[in-house]
């Protein structure tokens, strides 16, 4: 496996992380975590596409209107943590994230909240690639790179002094090798951020 081929030598744990801060400065301030998506505010629909594709359980990380998004939002098992930087990009609520994992997670799977697209299939397809501690996957569409991404435990400590504004794991992506999951047909990785976007994916 690229990335590492020492076997895990315990059970593989491997939760989702999902960020779902940002405040929608785009879609007129509208929480991302709170639009409504198939009838269920996007966070949750984001969650159970995490539980559906194989995920150990999962976090997810609050900032804008956080006690609504937990007022308004069935999380089940989820745990949920808040970033009071959410408003210094991406990196801040991923440092977040990963101070609240189980610390026998062998990985984490990154997951966006504006990526309604991301499938659960796609999940799965990229949890069933770790197979050793220092994995580095990502899913990829037609050859290119984009979410999910999946990163292993190996890789925490580099990627906490590395994270910086909204680069997220941007730098370790960039300077480790990365074993791209094909995931061609099971959805889309689009990002919601525009009101075009919003009706593209039939959201009012």
């Amino acid at each position: 496996m690229t990335g590492g081929a020492e076997e895990l030598r315990v059970p593989a744990l491997v939760p989702a992380l999902v960020l779902a801060a940002g405040g929608g400065s785009r879609l007129g301030g509208r929480p991302k975590a709170l639009l409504p998506y198939r009838g269920r505010p996007l966070l949750e629909h984001v969650l159970g596409v995490a539980t559906d594709g194989g995920c150990d359980g999962a976090v997810a990380v609050l900032g804008a209107a956080a006690a609504e998004v937990r007022a308004r939002t069935a999380t089940g098992d989820c745990r949920l943590v808040d970033n009071p930087d959410w408003r210094t990009g991406m990196a801040s609520s991923l440092l977040v994230g990963l101070a609240a994992l189980p610390p026998e997670a062998t990985a984490v799977l990154v997951l966006l909240v504006d990526t309604p697209g991301v499938t659960a299939e796609a999940v799965r397809r990229l949890r069933a690639v770790h197979t050793a501690r220092t994995d580095l996957a990502a899913c990829a569409y037609a050859g290119h790179r984009a979410h999910p991404v999946l990163i292993g435990a190996a890789h925490f400590p580099f990627l906490r002094t590395t994270a910086a504004g909204d680069a997220g794991a941007r730098t370790l992506l960039a300077s480790r090798p990365v074993t791209l999951v094909d995931c061609t047909g099971t959805g889309a990785p689009d990002d919601l951020d525009t009101p075009d976007d919003l009706t593209r994916w039939g959201i009012d």
